[in-house]
């Protein structure tokens, strides 16, 4: 590691977002004598570029394959100079308001080479100048500790353990707040550092780990925790104690725990209700939920009899619907909140396309009309655009169709600007949480009719709450359960097999083939081989990796994910010429990938499966590798640190797979999955698959599986919201 001292004098490539700088920088002071009064090209991230100003690199040399020889820092100082000449430049400099040369001349001329300590200690220093008055000494006062300020808190957040790109984010968001968030209460910064992380650093700087202000800040992350791992609104008091023991060893006396909660509640970040202890965004939540629902509810509306134009829906697209789905239809053009819930192969996505197409009838909407008028919507990508297909109209995720911004977290479409739609239909609804559900009410208008699609034997939302359980369970809204399977064709057996899971009465019919199913029982050690064979027959057939598609309940393990999609990658991919090492794995070009997160900037969301088409190298600003991937027609442009936002998915998890539908599933099935063999998991995966479903494994897991009902109980109180507000 090298130090060396100077200033910026011009810069090359600056972006102000991230702070990453390539600049000529003139040496001043180096202990390679050959390097000074040189100008050399630096490159690092500084968030508070200042030029000509006296500076400490900390890095090392590099030889850059296009640009040469450069010095790469990985941190910096900004330095108040201590020698007269230079005092007097810095103070006459632009930096300090209010001080020309002849000023700056005279407070050294009395002060010195300490004139700035001075004048920083105690401002009243400046009244003994020749000419100084109350405005400008309290100017050039306030411009020195400004200038010296943000690379003191930048060096201070640094010493503590955070790295520069960290310290940098941090200043750039809370500034003049930041020096008391330091002194007080570093855990107010878990919005922009991990809080492991946040904890470990605490931790070293503070050793106390029962200080006040970590247990209370554990305190906050253990209810998140068992949110995100249970799906829990609201907490047993006793069981936040007894997680809070087993994540960060805190075991405090029970008195001393009832006062921290108490506090939290005073501080509004928890609310303690009839025993029941919820963060206070959740408890927020519910509540939202509640009286925007009964907004929309509270309208009124002039009901039809749309028979006649049902059948005359039929003729043209000559389908017949049953009892239910016609009610099903009725009742989403009739009521301002209909719920329409069924399984597999039931026509969920028919009726949508049904009460679109009367919709637009109804109201004579033209091209433009149906965009101000209806919204389709869902939480993934993939389940958007099959309701695309299905309509021939424009869908979206909801998150883009609010707005989403992935730096703030927080969504532009909301109750002070709206999106004016008058018709929102939303499928896969059992996916969305209370979180989003109540973003998502907040952005619509009350006016609105609502039609919520979904199924709720299928995974529940990753995140806490059962939205799509607790508005059936209230009994308030007009529902529709949809009962009659369509066959593929008289032997098929997809959509039977997902009720019999659901009803936990699994007939020995799974055991047999069928047209569109088959199960083949193999020892744990044959499951990858016989999956192989499988796919390699598939292949000759002409099925590809397009068609194909690999489902599985973990990652790791023999038979897990992460070792699958290795040997599945050998048997897809023969390319070699261009790849991208990434941690342990090879990404190469023509490989397909997953979206693991929402990117509403790209278009590109959680749950998206697209290829690789391009690995190469850029030079300017910078080197750097590209990946180029394509989504479906949208292209997306990766850099190699933004590799851990994607995975490969010739096999891919069963939650991730939510909201997708697949021509040919191939799943194993293995007692070495544990717990999460799991009958909703089950009952999920079997339901991706559209044309054929094919059980790899041991028949005696794949039943015990059905009979797991793990992870199928959530605390909530949405339910009771519902009917309080309603009834109020």
């Amino acid at each position: 590691m090298s130090v060396i001292e100077g200033k910026i004098k011009s810069t090359i490539f600056y972006n102000d977002t991230n702070g990453f700088l390539v600049a000529l920088f003139r040496v001043s002071k180096s202990d390679d004598k050959n390097l000074l009064k040189k100008t050399i090209t630096i490159t690092g991230n500084i968030l508070d570029l200042k030029m000509e100003t006296l500076t400490v690199l900390n890095g090392e040399f590099i030889n850059h394959e296009k640009f040469g020889k450069q010095f790469k820092f990985d941190s910096y100082e900004y330095i108040i100079p201590s020698e007269s000449d230079d005092i007097v430049e810095f103070l006459s400099s632009s930096f300090i308001k209010g001080c020309g040369k002849a000023t700056a001349k005279k407070i050294v001329d009395v002060y010195g080479n300490k004139a700035i300590d001075i004048i920083k200690e105690n401002k009243y220093a400046l009244d003994n100048i020749d000419g100084m008055n109350e405005s400008k000494r309290d100017k050039i006062y306030d411009a020195i500790i400004n200038y010296s300020k943000s690379s003191d808190l930048i060096l201070k957040l640094k010493n503590m353990g955070f790295s520069i790109e960290e310290a940098g984010k941090i200043y750039l968001k809370y500034k003049g707040d930041l020096e008391d968030i330091i002194n007080n209460n570093i855990y107010l910064l878990n919005d922009i550092v991990d809080f492991k992380r946040l904890d470990n650093i605490f931790l070293n700087n503070y050793k106390d780990k029962l200080d006040k202000r970590r247990v209370k800040a554990c305190l906050i992350e253990t209810m998140k925790y068992i949110s995100i791992n249970k799906g829990d609104i609201y907490y047993d008091r006793s069981l936040i104690y007894e997680v809070l023991g087993n994540l960060y060893s805190i075991h405090i006396d029970s008195d001393i725990f009832n006062n921290y909660l108490k506090e939290l509640e005073e501080e509004q970040l928890i609310v303690v209700e009839n025993e029941r202890y919820y963060l206070q965004n959740n408890y927020e939540d519910e509540i939202k939920i509640a009286e925007l629902l009964k907004k929309i509810d509270n309208k009124k509306i002039t009901k039809n009899n749309y028979d006649l134009e049902i059948s005359a829906l039929e003729n043209k697209l000559n389908i017949t619907y049953n009892d239910d789905q016609k009610k099903a239809i009725t009742n989403a053009l009739n009521n301002n909140i209909t719920i329409i819930f069924g399984g597999p192969g039931t026509g969920k996505t028919t009726i949508i396309n049904a009460i679109v197409k009367l919709y637009i009838k109804q109201n004579h909407l033209n091209e433009l009309g149906i965009i101000e008028s209806i919204a389709l919507l869902a939480p993934t990508g993939r389940a958007s655009k099959k309701m695309s297909l299905a309509t021939s109209l424009g869908a979206s995720t909801i998150h883009r169709f609010l707005k989403w911004n992935k730096d703030t977290n927080s969504f532009g479409i909301n109750e002070n600007y709206r999106n004016p739609q008058k018709l929102i239909i939303v499928d896969e609804v059992s996916m969305i949480d209370n979180s989003l559900f109540a973003s998502l009410l907040k952005g619509i208008n009350s006016y609105v009719k609502l039609v919520l699609v979904g199924d709720i034997n299928q995974l529940p939302a990753v995140g806490p709450g059962l939205v799509l359980n607790d508005l059936i369970n209230s009994d308030l809204f007009s529902y529709i359960p949809l009962n009659l399977i369509y066959r593929q064709s008289d032997n098929s057996y997809i959509p039977y097999l997902a009720r019999e899971i659901k009803n936990k009465e699994l007939s020995e019919k799974f055991i047999t083939k069928k047209d569109d199913y088959n199960f083949l029982p193999c020892n744990n050690e044959d499951i990858i081989k016989t999956i192989t064979s499988i796919i390699k027959a598939g292949i000759e057939k002409g099925y590809d990796e397009n068609n194909l598609q690999v489902l599985v309940p973990i990652y790791k393990g023999e038979n897990g994910i992460d070792n699958l999609n290795k040997i599945l990658q050998d048997i897809f991919n023969k390319e070699t010429s261009k790849s991208i090492e990434y941690g342990d794995i090879t990404y190469k070009n023509n490989d397909k990938v997953l979206q693991l997160v929402n990117d509403t900037d790209n278009n590109v969301f959680n749950g998206d499966i697209g290829f690789i088409i391009d690995i190469k190298t850029i030079y300017l600003p910078r080197k750097k590798e590209i990946i180029v991937i394509d989504f479906d027609g949208n292209i997306v442009n990766y850099e190699k640190k933004d590799l851990n936002n994607i995975r490969h998915a010739y096999a891919i998890s069963i939650h991730k797979s939510q909201g997708s539908e697949f021509d040919h599933v191939i799943m194993p099935i293995t007692f070495q999955y544990g717990q999460m063999l799991y009958n909703k998991l089950l009952y999920t995966g079997v339901s991706r698959a559209k044309k054929s479903l094919i059980l790899v494994g041991d028949p005696k897991a794949f039943y015990k599986g059905i009979n797991n009902e793990y992870g199928n109980s959530r605390l909530t109180t949405l339910k009771e919201k519902i009917i309080e507000i309603f009834n109020t």
